[in-house]
Parts: structure tokens; sequence; C-alpha cells
């Protein structure tokens, strides 16, 4: 797989031609993580270039990018209950302290996961060395971006079909007010 997208993975995104991207989000890409230590690992990006951080927003977007955060990980947490029992919870952050554009790292937990590693970041497994070559995301995570992609569809439109979802405006329409389920 060629990494030019990595230089630019919020105009690759764009242009359609990040191989990453599950999903178009409204503020953003729901994208697979480039490596899969943690099975169902993915990253929301904004969709907006130059946008370093969620305060370089305005409030209303700052909002939409949040909610698509949640989204997502609601979409990774079933995903993953359904294909791992040792599944734990979602880890949300925001941190951007190596990549200069707005991404949230949506990351599974499990019960497997080492002792000396449990109750700390996840990016612990790559301090410490633990993420190697064989867990370049490839195709032997087709089954696992498959069903991503499915469960982001249910949890962004309400339906496999693609219909509309409550609490979510098409793009570009303003919301009045939220609701939550």
């Amino acid at each position: 797989m060629p990494d030019d997208f990595r230089r630019d993975r919020v105009g690759t995104a764009l242009a359609g031609t990040n191989p990453m991207v599950l999903r178009r989000m409204r503020a953003g890409f729901a994208v697979i993580g480039d490596v899969q230590h943690l099975p169902g690992y993915c990253v929301l990006i904004t969709d907006t270039p130059g946008v370093d951080q969620l305060t370089d927003l305005t409030p209303e977007r700052q909002l939409v990018f949040l909610d698509d955060m949640a989204v997502l990980g609601r979409a990774v947490a079933a995903v993953c209950a359904r294909r791992d029992p040792q599944f734990k919870r979602i880890n949300l952050e925001i941190q951007g302290n190596t990549d200069a554009f707005l991404h949230a790292h949506v990351t599974p937990r499990y019960h497997w996961e080492p002792d000396d590693i449990v109750g700390w970041p996840a990016a612990l497994h790559h301090w410490t060395e633990r993420v190697g070559p064989e867990h370049a995301v490839g195709p032997q995570h087709d089954e696992l971006r498959a069903e991503l992609v499915a469960e982001l569809l249910v949890a962004v439109t309400g339906s496999s079909s693609g219909g509309p979802h409550p609490g979510h405006a098409p793009r570009g329409v303003a919301v009045a007010c939220w609701t939550s389920k």
C-alpha cells in the first residue's frame, strides 16, 4: 500500500485517495488506524485543511466534530464487543502532539492487554515497542474494515439502507437542538 497518503491525510481523504477512510462523517472522516495492535483502532480526522486543534473550529463545528467522535466511538465499541468477548471499553482522545491536524483517536481497550499497560494511555503499546510490522493494517483486516463500515452506516443513518438518523442532520443543515437516544 503506498504511503503517499500519510503525508497529507486530510487532503487525500478529501480527494478520495486515502485508503484508510471508512466513511465520510459530518465534520471529517472515520479512518481505520494504520496499525491494529488493538483491533478496531480508528481515528476521526478533520475535513478542514489547516485546522490543527479543536479550538480552531467555530463552536458549532466543534460540537459536530465531537458528536462525530462519539458516533465513531459507539460504532467501534459495537464491532469490537461482537468480535472479542475480552473487549473492555473505548478510549476517546484528542492529543495532536505529533500530527499537526485535528484528529481524535478512538481506541478499543481489552482485558487481554498486559498488566503493565492497563490503566495507561494506549500509546504505551508504542512507547514500549510492542507494536510491530505484524500489526500493520492489511488484507487480514478486510473483515474488520467491512464490519466497521457497516456499523458506521447504521450509526450515521439509523439503518443499513442509508435513511435519515434521528438527531443527525444532513451535512450543511443547521441543527437547532441536540437530541440523544
